[in-house]
């Protein structure tokens, strides 16, 4: 009854409103739910709470220098040395910043549509489930438990720290074209100011096959290429000026990609020197950033919605986005498509997710996170569709169509051709609209941008623990725009959809499923686990579990094999890539998965041990100096994993 009674007792200092308790004394402003801690693991209450004790005197002692993590951000940095968010919520805004992106606005809705329209959001969900929250749960943890970035984490096993430099080399690949899309999105915001809208009609340079993206009528985006009378193709000026104007593109590669747009590259520049403003002191700037980059697309998009629903034929668009089309919810493709929509929409084993945890401090409450951020990603998904297809459903109205579906063309296009042509058409200041719409993406392509940028800033970081943020940053930022006037080019777009499809999406399959390999079964589960208890006081359970070793590594090969067997030589709007391009393309390929092999050959060869299998084994095991970064903590998880 005494050792219940102090139990209840330490359960109530530190409480505030919500039921949350208090992790440590020392680390105020850290929390996690009490009643998971008290049902999560019957009949080991005493051990945890004999273990919390023995965690609050080591933080004590460590941080005697402070009173309070939280309001004295200097010291901290001095007796950890390495960054960390100023507050909790700072990384929870981060998270969303960095996960809700473009896809979830303009890509989520139409690969909703492709595939059942409201049957697609069951297997999104059950995905979600089975994929997206156990990988950003599982990332978020070894990320916090080892404040380690996406490279250092795998001294957990170093034979596959090759997963890491893998991903780092994806990342940098979606950076250098990232950052185009954003000049383009720029552009785009700019033009928003005239009147009329630039594309909105046509010049006479663009020929009679033009139509004013104006016109009540229905236009060539019907199924992307329309004629009329003696069968003229019709093209919409929406779709003229962003490849006459915008992109100046070419027909062909064969003769070479041409010289960058002045104009492109000035928005280029100017996205590149947001990215680096924002990080010019780290996570530190970034987290005071977060707040707006976060929110604001937000606003934005309640906005639109707000005033789509109040157009002609808006409810008919928003039914047609959510109407199931039940037979197609059997369909194999349909759940590749809902996979790799979370996949990439969560932006999961890309290492951002183990970046941003890993500046965390080492007791927050990362499973609530967890929750949250992959519960808005979900419900920004389906706002945004409902927002989109609202005003689709008026151009419907507009063009006198009853087939929501044809009055759009999809593609990579569907940003700068058909959104431009539907705002277009709008009869009261279609400009605010449309700065309104470039804004929200440009902020959330930024968000996205500043994530993946602080990835490559944190692996230098750890690896020249010498070099300040800034210095990083600028590099980083320097080399950005060098690389990514390839794609402001006249043939930017064809080199755009190469290096997309090699660099990023089929290297980021393997390397995602080497990484669930790394952690559900040569780390393990079982230890994986453990490490949660001593970091969380609470331990996962069977659905954490089964998720982590079985079903989400076994679904995302299925997947990868899905993949293979249905893969199709990669064309570009029905061009055929030269023999040196695909080559190009399967040696950028080649070079992300062979860091697999030469880092693993390199960890064995460095390990110790008296012979090739003992190397061997040893390489596959944590290294000495694997847990967390604070000595004091990383003794005593030691003794917490030896007496287990």
């Amino acid at each position: 009854m005494a050792s219940d009674s102090a139990r209840g007792k330490a359960n109530m200092e530190g409480r505030e409103n919500n039921g949350f308790v208090g992790d440590s004394p020392s680390i105020p402003g850290q929390f996690r739910w009490s009643t998971v801690i008290e049902n999560d693991v019957p009949g080991h209450s005493d051990r945890r709470n004999s273990r919390s004790g023995d965690s609050v005197e080591t933080q004590t002692v460590t941080n005697s220098s402070t009173t309070s993590l939280e309001n004295n951000d200097d010291e901290d940095d001095n007796s950890k040395g390495r960054d960390q968010w100023g507050k909790g919520i700072e990384f929870l805004m981060s998270c969303i910043a960095m996960s809700v992106g473009l896809g979830n606005v303009w890509r989520f809705p139409f690969i909703a549509l492709e595939n059942g329209g409201g049957a697609f959001v069951i297997p999104y969900i059950i995905v979600l489930l089975l994929v997206g929250k156990p990988v950003y749960y599982m990332e978020m943890i070894i990320g916090q438990f080892s404040s380690r970035g996406s490279v250092k984490v795998y001294d957990c096993a170093p034979a596959m720290r090759g997963v890491g430099f893998g991903q780092l080399f994806s990342i940098i690949t979606l950076i250098t074209y990232y950052s185009s899309l954003m000049a383009l999105i720029a552009s785009y915001m700019f033009d928003s100011f005239k009147s009329p809208l630039p594309w909105a009609h046509c010049d006479p340079e663009w020929g009679a096959s033009c139509v004013d993206a104006t016109a009540r009528q229905l236009t060539s985006t019907v199924g992307g290429n329309g004629t009329v009378g003696g069968g003229t193709e019709k093209v919409s000026s929406s779709e003229m000026y962003f490849k006459r104007v915008v992109l100046k593109e070419i027909d062909n590669i064969d003769d070479g990609i041409g010289l960058p747009d002045w104009q492109l590259t000035l928005f280029l520049c100017l996205s590149w020197s947001i990215v680096l403003l924002i990080l010019i002191k780290g996570v530190r700037s970034a987290g005071k950033v977060s707040y707006f980059l976060a929110l604001f697309p937000y606003v934005v998009i309640t906005i639109l919605l707000v005033r789509a629903c109040t157009l002609p034929g808006a409810i008919n668009g928003i039914i047609y986005f959510l109407k199931p089309q039940w037979d197609k919810i059997l369909d194999p493709k349909v759940w590749y498509a809902a996979v790799t929509q979370c996949f990439f929409s969560l932006s999961i084993c890309f290492g951002n997710i183990i970046m941003y945890s890993s500046y965390n401090k080492f007791r927050h409450n990362v499973h609530r996170d967890a929750t949250i951020v992959t519960t808005i990603d979900t419900f920004t998904s389906l706002l945004a569709g409902c927002t989109i297809f609202g005003i689709l459903g008026h151009l419907a109205h507009v063009v006198g169509s009853k087939d929501v579906g044809s009055v759009v063309k999809p593609g990579a296009g569907l940003a700068f051709i058909s959104y431009p042509e539907a705002i277009a058409k709008f009869d009261v200041i279609p400009q605010a609209f449309s700065v309104l719409f470039f804004l929200m993406l440009f902020v959330l392509g930024i968000g996205s941008n500043v994530a993946m940028t602080s990835c490559v800033m944190t692996v230098i970081r750890d690896q020249f623990p010498k070099v300040k943020n800034w210095q990083a940053a600028t590099v980083i930022a320097i080399c950005g725009v060098a690389l990514g006037s390839v794609y402001v080019t006249p043939g930017g777009q064809y080199i755009l959809t190469l290096v997309d499809h090699f660099g990023a999406s089929f290297i980021a399959l393997v390397l995602a499923i080497a990484e669930l390999i790394t952690i559900g079964w040569i780390y393990g589960v079982d230890r994986f686990c453990k490490d949660v208890e001593f970091m969380l006081g609470i331990r996962p359970n069977l659905y954490w579990r089964l998720c982590w070793k079985w079903i989400t590594p076994l679904l995302m090969s299925v997947i990868l094999v899905y993949n293979l067997v249905t893969l199709e030589p990669l064309t570009y709007q029905g061009y055929v890539y030269p023999t040196i391009a695909y080559d190009f393309g399967w040696s950028i390929a080649a070079f992300g998965l062979l860091q697999l092999p030469i880092w693993g050959i390199y960890a064995i060869v460095k390990q110790d041990g008296k012979n090739l299998t003992e190397k061997i084994m040893n390489a596959f095991r944590p290294s000495k100096n694997w847990g967390p970064i604070d000595a004091n903590l990383n003794q005593e998880y030691k003794k917490f994993i030896n007496e287990d």
